[in-house]
């Protein structure tokens, strides 16, 4: 299992997120699928020339103080950079996993949102890598110690800014 800590993720997505949450960031977040395990390739089914739904993901071992959860999916090996294929926030603490096919358009009694994604929409948009080499898909978690406050079809850097001194926890599935 791949897990970042947070000046790793402050690294990763090219900003200087602190954790002032005041809590020790010693939690791993446990995150896995039904469909694919760790450094596996992702089945036909989860990509854009298969059904392009999102695969079953759960999680566990979240942090006591944890009030929500976020979700994203990106391709660090893409041509242009890392592409953006999946981002959803504001999960509450209580919910630990998604089955596949998670609909672009969450039910109205739902807390969580969807942001937008490199492929120009909200919701999942499955691995569509270019002919030829090898790339990955990486489903970051991370615990938060509150709502991030913004609403459906944020884009990333507004998510990153919002998670801020807020992550508790963190895990990775490749």
């Amino acid at each position: 299992m791949i897990t970042l800590t947070q000046y790793g993720f402050a690294q990763a997505i090219g900003d200087d997120t602190e954790n002032t949450a005041g809590i020790s960031q010693t939690t791993e977040i446990v995150i896995t699928s039904d469909a694919f395990n760790n450094g596996e390739v992702i089945p036909h089914r989860y990509t854009c020339s298969g059904e392009n739904i999102s695969p079953p993901i759960s999680w566990s071992n979240l942090p006591e103080k944890t009030v929500s959860v976020v979700i994203i999916c990106d391709d660090p090996d893409a041509p242009r950079g890392s592409w953006l294929h999946w981002t959803i926030y504001d999960i509450p603490a209580d919910v630990n996993s998604f089955p596949e096919h998670v609909p672009a358009v969450l039910a109205p009694e739902s807390s969580a949102k969807q942001g937008m994604t490199d492929f120009g929409k909200v919701g999942y948009g499955g691995p569509c890598p270019p002919k030829g080499g090898y790339h990955r898909y990486f489903f970051k978690i991370y615990a938060l110690a509150s709502l991030t406050g913004l609403q459906e079809g944020a884009g990333l850097e507004k998510l990153r800014f919002a998670m801020q001194g807020n992550i508790l926890a963190e895990g990775s599935l490749m």
